[in-house]
């Protein structure tokens, strides 16, 4: 699985060869670093290390500074691990060499991008599990419109079951949407325009797979 490291811009729209507007979100991606090189004699598994964003050197564990050292970089932001990238590119990579949008995609290529969906907090039946709400507001039922109805089952069990969907956090987890095509890559900005809509707030980060 080859992929590369990016950070959602925001959205906007492009026109197709046949005249449709296609809805695309920009995704600043790369240029990301190879901090480390695994292989199956020493890790059982081949798989190298990207790593993306500028980080300041106070804010960077010691430990983390002399893993970017060794590769010869300054410190990054976001790290990720992608197995089989060498395969999957069909050249080798080295400790510290840069890794590029076009060394990894091309335009129609399709990619499954992972991110963080945005949080919402302590949330609602309705608003997290699509609930209708308990009904019209009528018999004096001034406050029940978005409550969640019953939730127990009497004498027997006694008990509310695990897993029922009810009130909670929203948002803030890992998300992958798959099957995104690359309409346009602007290789001069380090920018793709995917189709669709990706998970994540502006400015936060996401991982193109292929």
């Amino acid at each position: 699985m080859s992929g590369i490291i990016g950070k959602k811009i925001g959205m906007t729209s492009v026109y197709s060869a046949d005249g449709r507007n296609v809805a695309c979100t920009v995704i600043e991606a790369g240029p990301c670093v190879v901090t480390q090189v695994r292989n199956d004699d020493v890790d059982g598994y081949n798989a190298i290390q990207l790593a993306y964003g500028e980080r300041k050197p106070k804010n960077t564990p010691k430990a983390l500074l002399g893993h970017f050292k060794k590769a010869n970089t300054t410190p990054k932001r976001k790290v990720v691990e992608f197995r089989h990238f060498r395969a999957d590119v069909g050249h080798e990579v080295s400790l510290g060499q840069e890794v590029i949008l076009k060394d990894v995609f091309a335009e129609g290529d399709f990619v499954d991008v992972v991110g963080a969906s945005k949080g919402k907090g302590f949330q609602g039946v309705v608003k997290r599990h699509n609930f209708s709400g308990v009904g019209e507001q009528t018999h004096g039922q001034h406050n029940r419109l978005r409550a969640p109805g019953a939730i127990g089952a009497c004498s027997f069990p006694s008990r509310v079951f695990k897993g029922l969907k009810m009130a909670g956090r929203t948002g803030g987890k890992r998300v992958k949407i798959t099957n995104l095509q690359v309409v346009k890559i602007l290789p001069e900005k380090n920018v793709v325009l995917v189709s669709g809509s990706v998970p994540g707030a502006k400015n936060s980060f996401v991982i193109l797979e292929k």
